[in-house]
């Protein structure tokens, strides 16, 4: 990566950079309600946000920084399949479709700001509560840490390092989003995706002209993976289980995390989620073409230190300095959006499941507001240290373990939508047999998230979220047909 700092690159970054921070603190007065004083304005906008900006919200905190940066990193490592996000990215959305209308009503309807407020609601159990609301906020924390090793790549890319650049960037990030709550990054989504999708249409359009066209590009990287011995642009047969099936967990998992539940309950009509379920796999192109950045990578000759550097590195190489300052710049307004509605979500949750459920259960609504924000900092600086003083593979290993747990409050928080079936009692049984039965089969196999299986002469691997998935629904209805058999027999 180059080392010297290039002073038109950094001084477009630090423009757009200053922009999105002043629109940062202006959205405290954008669509400006009585007060901020109440976790509903605060914590989800007024729930008032309409399609577009419910499009622009949603998308700018479920496509992050990170993503950007680690799609064309693992297409760069091994190929074909690091472009299982792209059918995940499709299948997620007809279970939006479906699911999140139900989900949004529900809590409109109740006051509901977490899914640990959902499942309280549905099933009267603290216990359930807590766990969901616990997993929320343990799968957020990473998820927010691997925003910064995406900005990270761009700093060092523009000839930044050590931790102060790292740190004044998330001080702001704080900053504003203490003062304006969802407000801040659902404005600054605005800009995060015009300016990301310039990026793309940009680089696709002129990095294969500059590397011999899409031929070449194709026949570097096969290249490439055949000298190294791995990878490949075809998927190799004994990854067509791995592949669905991590395409499948992550699709069921994606709308269970905190942040993105966040920018369901903040739409103002469950139409507004049926819309964006529509128009949301615009982005699904948006991230085809990102990947491809990885094929590109070996086209252009690039042997970056390490491989999340590859898309800096595309850019620091094949561009002029201003345009390689826009392009780091969205890329690290990338990473404050969905950060920023990360803090937000594990806020919130802290706040109404924890604070509220344990702490002051008469709390007003602007002990609320005051909780959660000063929670929100908390969190910033808890995902901070863990990038400053821990290595980099220990927020990697627990996103990827993230992935796992939070796919395990599926059951708790969406079979309550269809059926008055199941009691809490086997939910959390459920719950704990696949958050710790997963966690367990991670451990084992290294933290990789793929669990290898063997039947006769049949080997394969398989997620193990939908494998602990898989465990946590059979126990749920093994106990709740228990629990029925024991009543029925007392009553008669």
């Amino acid at each position: 990566m180059p080392t010297d700092i290039n002073p038109v690159a950094l001084g477009v970054f630090i423009f757009f950079f200053a922009l999105v921070t002043v629109m940062g603190f202006v959205a405290a007065h954008w669509r400006k309600p009585k007060t901020l004083a109440h976790i509903d304005e605060w914590g989800l906008g007024g729930r008032s946000f309409g399609t577009w900006i419910t499009w622009f919200l949603v998308g700018g905190d479920f496509y992050t920084a990170y993503t950007v940066i680690a799609v064309p990193a693992l297409v760069y490592s091994v190929g074909a399949y690091g472009f299982f996000a792209l059918p995940y990215t499709i299948v997620v959305y007809p279970f939006v479709f479906m699911v999140m209308p139900l989900l949004w009503k529900r809590a409109k309807d109740f006051g509901y700001v977490t899914a640990g407020d959902v499942v309280y609601g549905q099933y009267g159990s603290r216990a359930l509560e807590l766990a969901v609301a616990i997993t929320g906020v343990l799968a957020t924390m990473p998820y927010i840490a691997l925003q910064l090793v995406g900005m990270e790549a761009v700093l060092r890319a523009l000839g930044l390092h050590g931790e102060i650049p790292l740190a004044l960037a998330f001080i702001i990030l704080a900053l504003y989003t203490y003062s304006a709550g969802l407000r801040a990054p659902a404005l600054i989504a605005f800009v995060k995706d015009i300016m990301i999708y310039i990026v793309v249409i940009v680089a696709i359009a002129i990095i294969p002209l500059k590397l011999g066209g899409y031929a070449n590009v194709f026949e570097s990287a096969d290249a490439a993976f055949k000298a190294k011995g791995s990878g490949g642009l075809l998927l190799g047969p004994n990854l067509y289980v791995a592949y669905a099936t991590l395409a499948l967990g992550s699709a069921l998992a994606a709308f269970m995390y905190p942040h993105t539940l966040t920018g369901i309950f903040a739409s103002n009509s469950g139409n507004t989620i049926r819309k964006n379920a529509v128009l949301l796999p615009a982005y699904t192109l948006l991230l085809g073409l990102l990947a491809m950045l990885g094929y590109m990578g070996h086209a252009a000759g690039l042997k970056p230190s390490t491989p999340n550097d590859i898309v800096p590195l595309l850019f620091g190489t094949l561009f002029p300095s201003w345009f390689a300052g826009f392009a780091f710049a969205a890329i690290a307004i990338g990473a404050l959006v969905p950060a920023a509605v990360m803090s937000i979500g594990a806020a919130n949750l802290f706040t109404r499941n924890f604070w509220k459920a344990y702490v002051n259960t008469s709390v007003s609504h602007e002990g609320e507001a005051a909780v959660a924000k000063i929670t929100s900092l908390l969190v910033k600086v808890g995902a901070l240290l863990v990038i400053l003083f821990l290595p980099t593979q220990f927020a990697l290993d627990l996103q990827l373990l993230g992935g796992i747990w939070i796919l395990q409050t599926l059951p708790a928080l969406v079979f309550g939508l269809y059926t008055k079936r199941f009691a809490a009692p086997a939910l959390l049984a459920g719950w704990a047999v696949g958050f710790f039965g997963g966690s367990f089969l991670a451990w084992l196999n290294g933290t990789k998230p793929l669990q290898p299986i063997v039947l006769g002469n049949l080997s394969f691997s398989v997620y193990i979220g939908l494998l602990a998935l898989a465990a946590n629904i059979l126990v749920v209805l093994l106990v709740s047909a228990a629990t029925s058999r024991t009543a029925a027999a007392r009553q008669a």
